[in-house]
């Protein structure tokens, strides 16, 4: 019983430690979310969510212009990608 709560505590925090991309930018300094969301969406993004991460980037879930699933998170300065999965 003790190894299965162990496992189970082990599972959930494992989930927790996959963290985002960190962006180090004053926010005074940050695009306006509508400006990047007007790039991304002319470059034939589908954006179904638009956050900022726990990193302080600008992220994103949606689709590309090909239809493909995306996840990507964006420099809040300069629109630049930092990472995508």
């Amino acid at each position: 019983m003790k190894a299965l709560f162990a496992l189970l505590l082990t599972t959930l925090f494992a989930g927790t430690a996959v963290a985002g991309p960190t962006c180090n930018v004053p926010q005074e300094k940050w695009m306006k979310e509508a400006d990047l969301k007007a790039r991304l969406e002319a470059q034939g993004y589908r954006i179904k969510t638009f956050k900022v991460s726990q990193g302080q980037c600008y992220e994103i879930y949606g689709f590309d212009k090909a239809g493909q699933k995306v996840e990507i998170y964006f420099d809040p300065q300069t629109g630049a990608v930092v990472a995508s999965r």
